[in-house]
């Protein structure tokens, strides 16, 4: 299993990819499958506990040779065979695990990054530095290179023939880079190699490599993160309708669909018999969301107006936050995730206004992300001007999973949704969840049954769909106490184990006598 994220690491998770090399593995091994996992050491892995250099040796890259170190981290057994890989080259814009480039060159950073990590994985291979898989699995564009490398390079030809899985978490990030000039291109890498240009090339810009298309035509099973998303991307994304599918790739993976190659499986949610303790009461969630608060604010010489305006609502928010109606929403501040709340209604205001307008002294929302400066931006606005809205721009874990657990509403209007994380967590604390009906979301909240869906054909439907759907929540909450019990217990009664989904792998993903 090769990924750019594992949060069975420390530091090494940004995503939901981490979340799922954290726990897939276990589930796994479960199964009767010997699993090992391989990561750059984005620089600071290097220095965790419990590791042990095992290997030495030199990878061509952009015509040099590199000596990289290969380290075995010594984890708990059920987190498969952990290796990490390290060189200076994994960290070049400080220790992080992804870096931010100009818009005149996306992904040029990481796409060397990630060129040069397969190009290491795939050595290691070859010599034998790594133990010989049965199967390849590879997640996200960052680890297409090694499919690429396995299936074209000369030197690795004993692989040419490997089971290779492509999971896709992202498909709005596809890693797209010039074939040539730039130091940071495909020739620039891998300046021997001899490919097929129609299977890597970007359908789109034809002087481009495209990792993920790559990924989808090179391997022997294409898999998403949920079924419902697995049926959109055969679909072209339109933009304009707020409609979000194939993402230039649709071609490619209708026909791989066709050939019953393209394989949505929901990924899973730990289930602990004992739960860790979360804040309850609401002085200490407001002592904690003022803590929170105190820590961004001091991270910059400038008060920034969003913490601030965060004081005073939570103070606001104490007075009423035990008698009131507690919406949360926790997520990446991304078009994906905020597009919806932005959109204007045919009274001239946001969908998010007409909802806290619905909402009234009924209760508060509270927001908790950081992301895009303009949506960061708009939702200060909306603080300003709504006392019953808590902007908390920034991000903390244990604020995080206490309004998992502390909301009456979970709130998740993506636009699309590969498979979501955040809607499990929440169900599995008995916080029932409103959502829109894509991918992910669409698989596992079951409308009026464990939470409230709304869907439409186009974004502006969608809005319309998302208010309305708002209000039967809020009125089934104040007017039908006994029914919103039960939606709150068969959320939390709702099971999505990473049992049922590594079974799924082992039989369709992984088995060497499916077709194809």
């Amino acid at each position: 299993m090769v990924a750019a994220e594992n949060d069975a690491l420390p530091g090494a998770k940004v995503g939901g990819v981490g979340d799922v090399i954290r726990d897939l593995p276990s589930a796994l091994q479960s199964k009767g499958a010997d699993v090992t996992v391989v990561l750059p050491s984005y620089g600071f892995l290097r220095r965790m506990e419990h590791i042990e250099l095992i290997r030495q040796f030199n990878v061509q890259f952009a015509g040099e040779s590199h000596m990289v170190e290969l380290f075995r981290v010594h984890l708990d057994p059920k987190y498969g065979a952990q290796y990490i890989l390290h060189h200076p080259k994994f960290s070049p814009e400080g220790e992080t695990v992804y870096c931010n480039d100009p818009d005149g060159r996306p992904f040029a950073t990481d796409a060397t990054k990630f060129a040069f990590f397969s190009a290491c994985v795939a050595q290691a291979l070859v010599i034998g530095a790594l133990p010989a898989p049965d199967v390849l699995h590879c997640h996200d564009w960052h680890t297409a290179f090694l499919v690429i490398l396995l299936r074209f390079g000369f030197e690795f030809r004993s692989f040419k023939d490997l089971h290779i899985v492509f999971s896709i978490h992202n498909l709005a990030l596809q890693g797209i880079r010039p074939f040539r000039g730039d130091i940071s291109s495909f020739t620039s890498w891998y300046p021997d190699l001899h490919y097929s240009i129609d299977k890597i090339q970007d359908p789109r810009f034809l002087d481009c490599v495209n990792p993920m298309r790559a990924g989808i035509l090179l391997s022997n099973r294409v898999h998403t993160v949920s079924p419902s998303y697995a049926r959109e991307v055969v679909n072209p994304s339109q933009y304009n309708l707020g409609i979000y599918g194939g993402e230039g790739l649709e071609n490619d993976l209708r026909e791989r669909s066709n050939y019953g190659e393209v394989i949505g499986i929901l990924n899973g949610c730990e289930y602990p018999k004992k739960m860790p303790a979360v804040l309850k009461k609401p002085k200490d969630i407001a002592q904690l969301m003022h803590d929170s608060v105190v820590k961004w604010a001091g991270a910059s010489v400038v008060l920034a107006s969003a913490h601030w305006l965060a004081e005073k609502r939570i103070n606001h928010w104490l007075k009423t936050a035990s008698t009131g109606f507690n919406v949360t929403f926790v997520g990446r501040l991304t078009e994906q995730k905020a597009r919806l709340l932005q959109v204007v209604m045919p009274n001239g205001k946001t969908a998010l206004q007409n909802i806290l307008d619905v909402l009234g002294t009924n209760g508060t929302m509270l927001v908790l992300g950081s992301g895009d400066p303009k949506i960061e931006a708009y939702l200060v606005k909306v603080c300003a001007d709504n006392e019953n809205f808590v902007f908390l721009n920034g991000y903390s874990d244990q604020l995080a999973r206490t309004l998992y657990s502390a909301g009456d509403l979970f709130f998740m209007p993506s636009s699309f949704e590969p498979c979501g994380i955040s809607q499990l967590l929440a169900m599995r604390a008995g916080q029932p969840c409103l959502v829109n009906a894509v991918g992910g979301l669409r698989d596992t909240v079951d409308n009026l049954r464990t939470g409230f869906v709304f869907e439409g054909k186009d974004i502006h439907e969608q809005a319309y769909f998302m208010t309305t759907t708002f209000e039967e929540a809020l009125y089934l909450y104040l007017n039908d106490g006994s029914h919103w019990q039960e939606i709150c217990k068969a959320a939390g009664e709702a099971r999505f184990t990473w049992d049922a989904a590594a079974q799924r792998y082992m039989d369709d993903l992984y088995s060497l006598h499916s077709h194809g």
